[in-house]
């Protein structure tokens, strides 16, 4: 029977399929918002999603039985048509490769097996841990590192044209005692890629949120910073569910030791960090580069340094709110866990991020175009990026470029 309501629809599952995941997650993007009720306009909308996602699923199921495709590549892998193309092709035995223009400029991220938001956080370390390591590479990733204090090396960044940097006056807006432990609690935007999770401490974003600021009010002796992403309003679709909205709902009075920066303050999350005895974050990849400066960082969604054996991960509540019992930590991370969280930064933005040399950004919606003008630029051996995405689609090997072997040198 076709699915009539929004719960029906969002739970629908076809031959392991999750129509309902992909209409779901498509739906709250449309509208800009984490949850879908009170939107006058849901069903009729969720409803068009999920017809939309039969259909892809049908036409993709009859493509594989018909032209028996040995690996199907598209973007992203998540929303629909997307998401249900890989979903559908995976569950007939198909291979499939997915792609996303990745942070740094001219670089994409290649995935096997579906969606990059699923399968960096289950890659296996050996993949970084066991790589040519020298005090060059390290300089080349701090080095990086440091560029996105203002995006400058990026062509995805969220960051404010003029950041403050300044610690004492980012504390002193805030009203810091500078005589209590503060802790970072660090966003993202609350509709972007709402996926099933497994590991997830919690249901969703808003309710870690409004948990964890419960949590603090207990413990006074503590000090709470909530950063919400900037991507909520400088993002190409600015989010109609604010962070800051739903904080007011649930608390129209802050616990005394709680205090938000709002996605339009000019403070820099990098200097907001600096004061703060650890952090918190759900799905942001913050988590990357805070540990490589020594930061220790408590994980509760679905954040891509999850399982790389260089945070606190929480896969339920009961376990989250045990590490943050252990609040406040007075320490930096081991000197061992700041060099292998400065390899897994290298491997994230310089191995896992493809430079492709034939292509160029461009103002609009299109982000980039090919500046190729003639196919003797795309042959073997002419551009070593462009290599290892066309051998991992042919031959299966990992979407890797050896940047330490190739730019390091």
């Amino acid at each position: 029977m076709y699915p009539l309501s929004i719960e029906e629809m969002a739970a629908s599952v076809v031959d392991g399929v999750p129509l309902g995941e992909h209409a779901t997650a498509g739906a709250l993007r449309f509208f800009a918002k984490g949850t879908l009720v009170d939107e006058p306009n849901a069903l009729e909308v969720m409803r068009r999603y999920y017809s939309a996602a039969l259909v892809t699923y049908r036409v993709t199921r009859r493509l594989c039985e018909k032209q028996e495709p040995e690996v199907v590549v598209l973007n992203h892998g998540i929303y629909v048509p997307q998401g249900i193309i890989a979903e559908t092709a995976l569950s007939m035995n198909r291979r499939v490769v997915t792609w996303h223009p990745a942070y740094r400029q001219r670089s994409f991220i290649f995935s096997e097996g579906g969606t990059y938001h699923h399968t960096l956080m289950t890659e296996d370390t050996a993949s970084w841990r066991n790589m040519e390591w020298s005090p060059a590479h390290e300089r080349r990733i701090m080095d990086y590192l440091k560029t996105r204090w203002k995006g400058s090396a990026d062509w995805i960044s969220f960051q404010h044209d003029t950041p403050i940097f300044d610690t004492s006056q980012i504390s002193a807006q805030l009203g810091l005692d500078s005589g209590k432990p503060t802790v970072a609690m660090l966003t993202n935007v609350i509709w972007d890629a709402q996926l099933h999770y497994p590991a997830n401490a919690f249901p969703n974003m808003v309710v870690w949120i409004i948990e964890t600021i419960r949590y603090f009010a207990s413990r006074p002796e503590l000090q709470l910073v909530i950063r919400i992403h900037p991507a909520e309003v400088m993002g190409a679709l600015p989010s109609r569910q604010k962070g800051v909205d739903e904080i007011k709902k649930a608390f129209p009075t802050l616990p005394p030791n709680v205090f938000v920066i709002g996605p339009e303050d000019h403070t820099s999350t990098y200097a907001l960090v600096s004061l703060c005895d650890s952090a918190l974050i759900y799905g942001t990849k913050m988590g990357v580069e805070l540990t490589s400066i020594g930061v220790p960082v408590i994980v509760a969604g679905e954040a891509w340094i999850r399982n790389k054996g260089l945070t606190m991960d929480a896969n339920s509540q009961e376990e989250y709110f045990q590490l943050l019992k252990q609040l406040p930590l007075g320490r930096k991370l081991t000197a061992d866990t700041i060099a292998l969280a400065r390899r897994y930064a290298y491997h994230f933005f310089f191995r896992r991020m493809i430079p492709i040399r034939e292509v160029e950004p461009v103002t609009g919606p299109s982000r980039f175009r090919i500046t190729a003008t003639n196919a003797r630029q795309l042959l073997p051996g002419q551009d070593p990026g462009l290599d290892v995405i066309c051998d991992g689609i042919r031959l299966g090997t990992p979407f890797v470029y050896p940047a330490e072997i190739l730019e390091d040198s």
